[in-house]
């Protein structure tokens, strides 16, 4: 069953997994659109509470292998905690970027969407476009 997808989220195909694309005036704010557009394929994340906080922190100069570090650390959180985010903030100073999202447990009422396993470096791309940031990838589903 495929989650509601909003019209904030972009998406672009690519054979059998899914391609994201997140936009922002920034790269932390580039950044936490995919990490939405990722779980908005998991769930209808306008249905999600904000009522579980996690931080933590990553290194990686690389900012296409920040991104990719980025949605694998969500998911694997997500996938340990047995939570879903809807809400994604992160702030990068040099090198270490700092995260802290949100949102629940699974629970009755949130219908489950497309399993994400992770993000992948197929068609990965950060970058200006304009005025914007794009960040995209694939994400194996």
């Amino acid at each position: 069953m495929k989650a509601k997808l909003g019209a904030r989220e972009s998406y672009f195909d690519h054979e059998a997994d899914i391609g994201i694309i997140g936009h922002g005036e920034s790269i932390e704010a580039c950044f936490a659109d995919a990490a939405r557009t990722v779980f908005a394929l998991m769930t209808d994340v306008s249905q999600v509470r904000l009522i579980q906080i996690i931080t933590f922190e990553f290194e990686e100069t690389d900012i296409e292998l920040a991104l990719v570090t980025w949605l694998n650390l969500l998911i694997a959180k997500a996938q340990v905690h047995h939570l879903v985010f809807s809400d994604f903030r992160l702030k990068r100073e040099g090198a270490r970027w700092s995260a802290t999202v949100s949102g629940e447990k699974w629970r009755e009422g949130l219908e489950r969407g497309i399993e994400v396993k992770g993000a992948t470096l197929t068609a990965l791309s950060v970058k200006k476009v304009d005025h914007l940031w794009e960040a995209r990838c694939v994400v194996d589903v």
